[in-house]
């Protein structure tokens, strides 16, 4: 595989991408083609909106189609600007839930299974952890990191190895590790060279990113 340098020739017939250049619409295809809906980012509780402008920017240059925004116990859902995220924002659906349990009932829905990034004796090495099946990651703000109850619902807790004298890494940073190691064991596994979803569901996303 060779990133960012995709194509396909045979794309669906019937869509929004049509009506456009055959350049936009093959860029459009061969992102659409490599989205990997079975991967999926949680912020709990992140208040600085450019982490999670820079996470959405990472999201999307990994395949992911679906980011999950929890904020509670007063949190407010920050506004986020253009510049950091380099409008990734309008490439990636952001979902807000209230609660912790709210969205980990709809991971499960998806047959999720559900990580936190936690300090904590129990967590495993990020390279222990297998992400070519179905999984949610869950990351938590800049100064608390993930709640309790996060950790307690979880399937797992999983953490990035570090031999420095701070033991943390900014949360947008830790996102990107983490994606970047489910984006090789993903690649290996050929499954950016395959589409990852059916029919239907492509179409509907070649017209949504066709329109925008």
């Amino acid at each position: 595989m060779t990133p960012f340098l995709y194509t396909m020739n045979e794309k669906p017939q019937g869509t929004a991408l049509d009506f456009l250049s055959e350049e936009r619409a093959e860029k459009i295809y061969a992102c659409i083609s490599r989205r990997q809906p079975s991967l999926t980012i949680v912020l709990e509780n992140v208040h600085d909106p450019h982490n999670v402008s820079a996470v959405l920017r990472s999201c999307d240059a990994v395949g992911i189609i679906d980011v999950h925004l929890v904020y509670h116990s007063g949190q407010s859902f920050p506004e986020l600007g253009e510049k950091s995220s380099a409008s990734a924002r309008k490439w990636v659906n952001t979902h807000k839930h209230s609660s912790i349990d709210a969205c980990f009932d709809v991971l499960r829905e998806q047959n999720k299974c559900i990580f936190t990034t936690g300090m904590s004796n129990e967590a495993i090495p990020l390279y222990s952890v297998d992400f070519t099946g179905p999984i949610a990651i869950v990351f938590g703000n800049e100064h608390a990191g993930v709640s309790d109850e996060a950790i307690t619902k979880a399937d797992g807790n999983m953490l990035i190895p570090q031999v420095g004298m701070i033991q943390s890494l900014n949360i947008s940073v830790a996102c990107a590790v983490t994606l970047y190691e489910a984006f090789r064991q993903r690649s290996q596994h050929g499954m950016y060279d395959s589409i990852q979803m059916d029919e239907v569901i492509l179409k509907e996303y070649l017209n949504i990113f066709a329109l925008k």
